[in-house]
């Protein structure tokens, strides 16, 4: 579980396609502190396992399925990504319950400047439009936002400047693919209202 609280905004060194999948090397370093081979680090919202870890990085398998919802399959060398490891029992929730499972990938349609903060407009598959309500949660890249206002294939976060300089928002540009994971209590009201008596 993690917190959609962005830690490093590392970037991928290396990129070795495999048969059924991938595996990536991360260059990162705050995240590796404290971290075991195994244990798990979100990259750009996904939960992967840890591998090969060192005090400057680590590696990173990614299944056929991983590369086929998520974004991950659009990385390059040298792309920014959002990393954060999965909480404790002693860590502060910060932002909201994250599990690192992509429910779909949406567009980055737009980002201006709004001061020193920025408005920014993702578009979403209209599967994932019940999931997503105003004030609510959802993790873009993996970051915990809150919608600022929704729109039937739209919704707008606004982002504080720290925010835009430690995440990957600040390299995207109109028309790239986001992770998006909708707030797993919406799912879990979903699930349970398909039973009601």
């Amino acid at each position: 579980m993690f917190t959609g609280i962005i830690e490093e905004l590392g970037r991928i060194e290396t990129l070795e396609p495999h048969e059924g999948g991938a595996r990536i090397g991360v260059a990162a370093s705050t995240v590796t502190e404290g971290s075991g081979e195994g244990d798990s680090i979100a990259v750009n919202g996904v939960c992967l396992t840890a591998l090969d870890i060192k005090p400057g990085g680590f590696a990173a398998d990614l299944s056929q399925e991983t590369l086929d919802r998520s974004t991950l399959g659009r990385l390059r060398v040298g792309s920014p990504v959002n990393l954060e490891r999965a909480v404790t029992a002693a860590s502060r929730l910060g932002g909201h319950i994250v599990q690192g499972h992509v429910d779909g990938r949406g567009t980055f349609l737009s980002g201006f400047e709004t001061g020193d903060f920025w408005t920014v407009t993702i578009g979403f598959p209209g599967e994932l439009a019940r999931y997503f309500v105003y004030k609510g949660s959802v993790a873009v890249e993996g970051i915990s936002l809150t919608i600022a206002e929704l729109k039937d294939n739209s919704f707008e976060i606004a982002i504080i400047p720290k925010t835009w300089k430690l995440t990957n928002l600040s390299s995207l540009r109109p028309g790239d693919a986001v992770n998006l994971e909708a707030d797993v209590i919406a799912k879990y009201v979903e699930r349970m209202m398909q039973f009601r008596p």
